[in-house]
């Protein structure tokens, strides 16, 4: 796809002149004759570069609308290559140190400005993908992971054996009980620990959206495409790749996560060329695949890319002997984000912890012991402090003699008139994301509003 290129200059002819050299080098071109038609173009047609003349009407020589206007742009991250007949190394410097690209003078030479603008639209498709970069490994806030117990001391075994190997890792267990830090765990123990971990809900990706947050696009490559983005795979080479929510994932889509799983090729959208990945899958899910399965709702040789080691997390109910040390660290994390000093747990509100059967696992832990931070207002957090409530936000265990479908459905019901009827707050008391609650809905026919 041709690039774009916006000439901005005050004078009809220099614009023509440019026009005609670039529209003859396979340039898309826009023109803008004064500051506020340059910020009109930029913003409605979204240029791959912009060529700013430095003057316009105010005065000739001093070159301060162009600096203004640099410093407006910063914001459209577009590459700027200033123009001016009075050129000074000071000048160029400011306007350099403002987030220009480069600088050219008037009378130009052809073959320096093409050189100038090919580099800068190469250096510019970096900055993109730089910035997809930062925005896709920004680095995970700390979490406890505690082993004291003699369950989460067999998981910490099986990561010992699995995390140098390059297999694919499928961590089960219910809404809260740390999947996504078992991930990250395992991660840090294994060879690609130098490497980010790449983490994506597959729940939370619109059908439509699937193939460009895992595979990247080009610019253009469809409608609101107006920025290459690099993809999931890409990012997650010689790494790790975390898919949370994998049994989320609707079965239109699962071909498309199959065939990179089982070649490492895929496609970025808007090209035709062929890339390879080298990630290391470790997926995660509350679901029970099998019987998904079972019900044609997920593709058997999938699981088989997936599940190369099984990893099944316990409830919190089952490893009573980590609440105590989940609880004190939960205590240090929120004294300090709340600027409080320091504060202890007392025997009567440990044993409240563990008498409760948490639902919501360590996550609810975690909201437990910061409403009793909130709520403290002396050295020691009392049983009265520890504010449980079990008939509203707790939902209920699954019982065993109904059916899997049944009791799902009697989840979201639940969840549904828990929340008035708002799917977000359904989705939070149910521990999956929004799309995934819309997806159950839809399935089990449950009336709700939009």
């Amino acid at each position: 796809m041709n690039k774009t290129l916006l000439i901005a200059d005050d004078d009809a002819d220099i614009r023509l002149a440019l026009s005609l050299l670039f529209s003859a080098n396979g340039y898309r071109v826009i023109e803008a004759g004064d500051e506020k038609s340059v910020i009109t173009s930029a913003s409605r047609h979204n240029p791959d570069l912009i060529l700013l003349d430095m003057n316009f009407s105010r005065d000739t020589t001093s070159g301060q609308e162009g600096l203004a206007l640099v410093e407006q742009l910063s914001t459209f991250n577009i590459p700027i290559i200033l123009m001016t007949a009075w050129g000074s190394i000071e000048l160029a410097v400011k306007g350099l140190q403002l987030g220009a690209g480069d600088f050219i003078e008037k009378p130009w030479q052809k073959e320096r400005l093409l050189n100038s603008v090919e580099q800068q639209l190469k250096l510019g498709q970096l900055s993109n993908q730089n910035r997809g970069y930062k925005q896709l490994l920004k680095p995970t806030p700390s979490n406890l992971w505690i082993s004291q117990s003699s369950s989460m001391q067999h998981v910490d075994n099986l990561v010992a054996q699995i995390s140098a190997t390059d297999a694919n890792v499928l961590i089960l267990g219910e809404n809260g009980t740390g999947k996504s830090l078992l991930a990250r765990r395992i991660h840090q123990a294994s060879n690609r620990a130098s490497e980010p971990m790449v983490e994506v809900n597959m729940g939370a990706i619109p059908e439509s959206l699937f193939e460009s947050e895992l595979f990247g696009h080009q610019k253009g490559a469809f409608t609101d495409a107006k920025e290459s983005r690099i993809g999931r795979f890409e990012l997650a080479n010689n790494a790790t790749l975390f898919l949370d929510e994998i049994g989320t994932l609707p079965t239109a889509l699962q071909p498309k996560l199959l065939r990179v799983l089982e070649t490492g090729a895929f496609e970025t959208l808007g090209t035709s060329k062929t890339q390879h990945t080298n990630a290391r899958i470790i997926s995660a899910t509350n679901a029970d695949l099998n019987e998904l399965v079972a019900a044609g709702e997920f593709r058997q040789d999938l699981l088989y890319r997936l599940n190369t080691f099984v990893i099944q997390l316990p409830p919190l109910r089952e490893r009573i002997d980590d609440i105590a040390e989940l609880a004190l660290g939960f205590i240090t994390r929120f004294t300090q984000k709340y600027q409080k000093g320091a504060v202890q747990l007392s025997q009567d509100a440990l044993a409240k912890l563990n008498r409760h059967q948490w639902p919501g696992n360590v996550r609810e832990l975690q909201h437990v012991i910061e409403r009793a931070v909130l709520l403290c207002q002396t050295k020691v957090i009392e049983a009265e402090q520890i504010t449980i409530d079990n008939n509203n936000n707790s939902l209920p265990q699954p019982v065993n003699d109904l059916s899997l479908e049944r009791n799902e459905i009697s989840l979201i019901n639940q969840a549904m008139s828990q929340s008035q009827g708002q799917v977000a707050t359904a989705a939070k008391l149910l521990g999956i994301s929004r799309n995934s609650l819309y997806r159950r809905l839809d399935k089990f026919e449950i009336s709700y509003e939009l």
